[in-house]
């Protein structure tokens, strides 16, 4: 018995297996995006949609003995549009047709690394669309953020959503801080012995540093300014202990801390900058006079007005011996701007001194008298010559100005200029010349005139109550003012020369240095100062 076939049951069981293919192949094509987004091939679908209709119309049409292929037109087909694709806010492409497996297998990655990290359990994830919504609540804003970062870094998230809570709650952040320091401490405890070498190391380069520093001869010979060697010993030093610092900071793997302290320090450097301003440029202008050395010790000079004799110089400040025997310190940024007048470099100077003559007198006369007397005087230096000139002509003298030099070095120039003037007046007197004092006019009334008149006639007359005292001698009156004039002259001469013949009065005769304050400079410059003296006869003077 022959059995009938089910032909529209044949022809449907083949297309049932090529829809199965298609469907399979379809799924091994797709893209998969768990390392990076692939673009799907249009071509190839397309390829496999006319394969699926060629196999569909060849089990439609089963008795046709030629199948008809499709056929190839001579235009190019259309280039298929690529899939669109855009960028999310963690710098990834963000897909055209995400799936709900996606967004689950998200999920369940951040929740995993949520479970592993403190403080982080109690955040919810939710993801939607690739968008992730943080829910839940945090001890604080960093583990917070600490959630978000850690969101962000995976690939196929779009977007985070932060709607965390953060609790603040005291026991948990003092917890956290708490295993936070507990875990510091046993690692400093493990690093103590590599802590020790590394302080070793630097304590060692430092003294180096310093003992190198220390050998003051080898500084000195390399420069002959004394504050030019101290300050290449003191950058040496400071070198070696910036240098023991970098390595036991690098042996204990701690360089980021040396980069931290470096930035502090240029900051602090510039703060600090501002406010000792004024210390740097008086160490500075000290840099520049121990160079320059404009004195040198025991030179008299003044400066700004203030005049002394020099002890030393230090890196802050001169300190000068006032005539008075007091101790000056002048800070050295003053020095260096200042006007600085030094008597010591050139030891003649010279000093000058007026006196009047009667203007009857003929004054080059009397210029020769007085220049007589000033040349007999032994210190008076002959080269360059003592002068003077007419300076002024008065109402009742003539005003005549002699100019003296003296060598400073070994005559006191107050003393000689003292001795000088006193020589000059004797001479001047010895020879007739008078020295006036300034003569003033009186005028009186008639009534008054014949009243000192009668007083004259009459000088025992005393019937008038008025008594009047006459301040005008009576050898005035009577014209005799001459004779009394060199009367007291002689008598004072005599008592002068008297005075002077005392074996005491040797020192007002003389016109040689007070030797006392010098030796007060030279106990002041014999004494240890802890500040090096900068002041050096072997550098060279400007």
């Amino acid at each position: 018995m022959a059995t009938r076939l089910d032909l529209p049951r044949i022809r449907s069981c083949p297309r049932a297996w090529c829809q199965i293919w298609l469907l399979l192949s379809l799924l091994c094509s797709f893209p998969v995006y768990a390392v990076g987004e692939e673009t799907i091939d249009i071509t190839k679908v397309s390829e496999i949609e006319r394969a699926e209709s060629i196999v569909s119309n060849d089990i439609a049409e089963p008795e046709a003995d030629i199948v008809e292929l499709p056929t190839q037109s001579s235009e190019p087909e259309p280039t298929p549009s690529p899939v669109i694709v855009s960028e999310s806010t963690n710098n990834a492409q963000i897909e055209t047709t995400p799936t709900p497996q996606k967004d689950n297998d998200i999920r369940q990655r951040i929740e995993g690394i949520f479970s592993e990290i403190d403080g982080l359990q109690a955040v919810n994830v939710v993801v939607a669309q690739g968008v992730v919504t943080l829910t839940g609540e945090t001890p604080n804003e960093k583990k917070a953020q600490q959630a978000i970062n850690l969101t962000n870094r995976l690939t196929d998230v779009v977007t985070v959503s932060d709607q965390i809570d953060r609790t603040l709650d005291v026991q948990d952040n003092v917890t956290t801080v708490y295993q936070g320091l507990k875990v510091q401490a046993k690692n400093l405890v493990k690093a103590l012995p590599l802590v020790l070498v590394g302080i070793i190391l630097f304590i060692l380069v430092s003294w180096f540093g310093s003992w190198l520093s220390n050998r003051k001869r080898m500084w000195q010979r390399l420069t002959p300014n004394p504050f030019v060697a101290e300050l290449l010993s003191q950058t040496v030093k400071v070198i070696f202990i910036i240098f023991g610092l970098i390595l036991a900071l690098s042996l204990i793997g701690a360089e980021t801390i040396l980069s931290t302290l470096l930035g502090g320090a240029g900051v602090i450097g510039i703060a600090v900058g501002f406010a000792v301003k004024d210390t740097i440029e008086n160490y500075i202008a000290s840099l520049m006079l121990s160079i320059r050395q404009p004195f040198r010790a025991r030179d008299h000079i003044v400066i700004n007005g203030q005049e002394g004799i020099v002890v030393r110089l230090t890196s802050r400040a001169t300190i000068l011996m006032t005539l008075d025997g007091n101790q000056l310190r002048i800070p050295n940024s003053e020095v260096f701007k200042g006007t600085i007048l030094n008597y010591t470099k050139n030891p003649e100077r010279r000093f000058t001194f007026e006196l009047g003559v009667d203007a009857n007198d003929d004054p080059l006369a009397a210029i020769k008298v007085g220049l007589d007397a000033i040349h007999s005087l032994a210190f008076v230096l002959d080269e360059p010559k003592a002068i003077a000139v007419i300076s002024n002509v008065g109402d009742s003298n003539i005003v005549l100005e002699f100019q003296v030099w003296v060598d400073q070095s070994e005559t006191d120039f107050s003393k000689a200029r003292s001795i000088a003037i006193r020589e000059t007046k004797h001479a001047l007197e010895d020879e007739g010349f008078s020295l006036p004092e300034p003569i003033y006019r009186l005028r009186f009334n008639r009534d008054l005139e014949k009243a000192f008149e009668h007083m004259q006639s009459n000088p025992l007359n005393h019937t008038s109550n008025v008594t009047v005292t006459s301040t005008v001698p009576d050898s005035v009156i009577n014209g005799d003012s001459s004779n009394t004039d060199n009367k007291d002259k002689k008598q004072a001469k005599a008592r002068a020369k008297l005075i002077l013949q005392d074996d005491n009065a040797s020192d007002v005769l003389s016109a040689r240095s007070d030797d006392k304050l010098m030796k007060k400079v030279e106990q002041e410059i014999a004494e240890r100062s802890d500040e090096t003296d900068l002041l050096n006869n072997n550098s060279p003077q400007e």
